[in-house]
């Protein structure tokens, strides 16, 4: 007896980029080039390619590369999603992941749209729902962890670090709370000599993510 052939199921990688910018968490999307959907701002995501693809971290990397020209330091699998509805094409599994950088990166990624948030645009599949995930883990994240970090661009100040966390999490810090939880995380070294100066206020010392934490980093998001 003949069994009928199980349908393929469309296998996929989708990133939340997430990013700061005026002051509001931002997210980054592509214009699709394919139908479904064609033309219309979506995450950037693709296929999984079997032969190339370590993995399906492997190739949520690859789609940073190759639709946005960007290597995200901090690449996080955030959930799957999937069933028979979710794409026009049939029965499908996306495999979405969370990226964070500093918004300076993206001036080399023209490509890519930013859209805040808490305004987003009609996303197809379910692409809205994915960011929504994103933002909820961040904010979680960031409130004991040095997660905001990552949208920050090298060097700054600990004010200047204080008003990321408190844009990501959508409410003011007591300053020497702040600044206590950055000594416990034992994250951040000053750069000798390097302060921050001009304005009203006295010069401020600036700070860089310790060589450690980044090597520790590179480390957790590879799996190891």
């Amino acid at each position: 007896m003949n069994v009928p052939a199980a349908p393929a199921v469309i296998c996929t990688v989708d990133v939340v980029l997430l990013t700061l910018h005026e002051g509001a968490l931002q997210v980054a999307l592509v214009q699709r080039e394919r139908a479904p959907f064609a033309g219309v701002l979506a995450l950037p995501g693709g296929y999984i390619h079997a032969q190339e693809d370590a993995d399906a971290q492997a190739a949520a990397a690859r789609v940073l590369r190759d639709k946005a020209g960007l290597h995200s330091p901090y690449l996080e699998q955030l959930a799957t999603f999937s069933g028979p509805a979710r794409d026009p094409r049939g029965w499908s599994l996306a495999v979405a992941y969370c990226a964070l950088v500093p918004h300076g990166l993206l001036a080399a990624a023209p490509m890519l749209v930013l859209a805040p948030v808490a305004r987003l645009p009609q996303l197809p599949f379910d692409h809205r729902a994915m960011v929504d995930a994103a933002v909820a883990r961040v904010r979680s994240k960031s409130q004991y962890s040095s997660m905001p970090v990552h949208l920050c661009t090298e060097p700054f100040t600990l004010p200047q670090l204080q008003a990321v966390y408190e844009a990501v999490l959508g409410e003011p810090l007591n300053k020497v709370s702040f600044r206590r939880k950055m000594d416990e995380l034992e994250l951040l070294e000053p750069l000798p000599g390097a302060l921050q100066t001009g304005g009203a206020h006295r010069p401020a010392q600036l700070y860089r993510v310790r060589a450690a934490y980044r090597r520790s980093l590179a480390l957790s998001t590879r799996g190891l």
